[in-house]
């Protein structure tokens, strides 16, 4: 197997973020690649089925805004060049899949919660980036 040139690490933004990231950080060292931090936001009226009967641009423009801030604090923690900090908007297995062909990734690494199942052992953000990307997947488990 050759080194892995270029990773691509998916977070949530919850405190469970620096685990991932800290294995993520460790796998880069090793294999002395290049890491991609991404956040992918989902618009607001996903949540709701799509169909709002008013105009959410500002709210969303306030969640994209704290998740740029909170991306760039993991960022600067973990020592991810600024260039490499992405928040994107839409579904996260779509975003994930267009940035891994964009940025020429050769690993994507995502969390994962240890329950039962398949799909629940990966999580549904988790199952559609294995099932859809075109390069390897590790998946860390959160504990």
């Amino acid at each position: 197997m050759s080194a892995y040139k270029k990773m691509l690490v998916a977070i949530d933004l919850t405190e469970e973020a620096p685990q991932v990231l800290d294995k993520a950080r460790s796998m880069c060292e090793a294999h002395g690649a290049n890491l991609v931090l991404v956040h992918v936001v989902e618009p607001v009226g996903y949540a709701y089925g799509g169909d709002i009967p008013m105009d959410l641009t500002e709210l969303q423009d306030q969640l994209d805004k704290a998740a740029r801030e909170q991306l760039g604090a993991y960022g600067n923690q973990f020592g991810v060049d600024k260039a490499n900090q992405i928040v994107t908007v839409g579904r996260p297995e779509s975003e994930i899949h267009r940035l891994v062909k964009e940025h020429e990734v050769d690993l994507v690494i995502v969390g994962s919660h240890g329950r039962k199942g398949f799909q629940l052992l990966l999580g549904s953000t988790a199952n559609g980036v294995l099932h859809g990307t075109e390069c390897d997947v590790l998946a860390i488990r959160i504990r």
